[in-house]
């Protein structure tokens, strides 16, 4: 198969329309119509196939639609040598998919390194919700930031730094200044963060394995959303240091063995030759060499 029909093929498969194909590609529909004939023949696959009023992709096109774009990416990279990388021009918007804790301590770091160097570019921060979707095959998401515990099996990903988490209370409550022991951290009214509505996790674990129990007065889907109402009541909140001096908290050592949580961040393997995809790889390490 000639290059040619590779581009032709990878705009096929990404916009499962001839129409937005010949569109994207600069040519008629007729003459995408003829070359997505030749594609069939070379495949012995159809390809795209009508379903009611769209088309939808074969299985066997499914299966080929990353590795082409990946082919023609890196086609691209190769018949261009020497071409500059420049994020004076770059007019892009980016998706990072995290939690609100790490947005929050990354976010005004990425912002700070792009600056005036790259005034084109737009950060979008998605929620949570897409974690553990196809978000990142399906290019909805550019990188994903977090603990890296259900990714797809040809995920690229990098670490990114070890986060602790403390204790966090208002600057009047009894345990800003006192010894924390497991028995008064029990004894004090919790928040839990779980955007699944959980109650319980691996604190109380950790606290059923010395015979205690904490007592949750409330559940949130978000870091920030405890942090602000333990700023304004007598709850404890587990969150990292940096966010904790952010909202106004004091903070202590959960005295809990609590293992630590490895960050790092995930991207598909489409974006490898993508000058501008690296560059942001690159801004996102070195925002997070603060969070460890």
């Amino acid at each position: 198969m000639d290059l040619n029909l590779l581009v032709a093929l990878d705009a096929l498969l990404r916009e499962q329309s001839v129409t937005r194909a010949a569109e994207q590609l600069q040519t008629s529909p007729a003459a995408l119509s003829r070359t997505l004939g030749r594609i069939r023949r070379v495949l012995r696959d159809p390809v795209l196939v009508r379903a009611g009023q769209r088309m939808v992709l074969t299985p066997r096109a499914v299966e080929l639609r990353d590795e082409v774009h990946a082919v023609v990416e890196r086609s691209r990279a190769l018949l261009t040598p020497g071409s500059q990388f420049d994020p004076a021009t770059l007019t892009r918007t980016f998706t990072i998919q995290t939690s609100d804790l790490l947005s929050g301590a990354l976010a005004p770091a990425l912002l700070a390194a792009v600056g005036d160097a790259a005034p084109g570019m737009v950060l979008r921060f998605a929620p949570e919700s897409a974690e553990g979707t196809s978000a990142l095959r399906d290019g909805t998401v550019d990188v994903e930031v977090g603990v890296l515990d259900h990714l797809d099996p040809e995920t690229r990903t990098a670490p990114l730094a070890t986060v602790r988490l403390v204790g966090a209370v208002n600057p009047d409550h009894p345990l800003a200044h006192a010894q924390v022991t497991p028995q008064k951290f029990a004894s004090a009214a919790h928040i839990s963060v779980s955007r699944r509505g959980k109650a319980h996790g691996p604190v109380d674990d950790r606290l059923a394995d010395l015979g205690l129990q904490r007592r949750v007065a409330v559940v949130l889907p978000s870091h920030t959303a405890a942090a602000l109402l333990a700023r304004r009541t007598d709850l404890v909140c587990l969150t990292t240091e940096s966010a904790a001096r952010n909202a106004g908290l004091r903070t202590f050592e959960v005295p809990l063995e609590l293992p630590p949580l490895t960050i790092g961040m995930a991207w598909h393997p489409r974006n490898d030759v993508d000058a501008a995809h690296r560059w942001l790889l690159g801004l996102i390490r070195k925002a997070a060499a603060e969070l460890g």
